[in-house]
């Protein structure tokens, strides 16, 4: 049976944390800043962790894991 293939656009969004979650950037943080207020912009700067849905769709999306 051959190798299964790894999805390079999925391996390159998600980290893998020492206990085995998925994190995530968040959207919104990009252009259009200059109404959003400082405290909205920080939090989301900040990563977050896949819901279980998401979770089990990279889980089959990376089937080595990430490295």
């Amino acid at each position: 049976m051959p190798k299964m293939k790894t999805r390079k656009c999925v391996a390159k969004r998600v980290k893998q944390t020492a206990t085995g979650k998925f994190v995530r950037k968040q959207a919104g943080c990009r252009h259009l800043n200059g109404h959003k207020t400082a405290k909205r912009k920080m939090n989301l700067g900040q990563d977050k962790a896949l819901d279980s849905t998401s979770e089990t769709m990279v889980k089959h999306s990376l089937p080595y894991g990430l490295k």
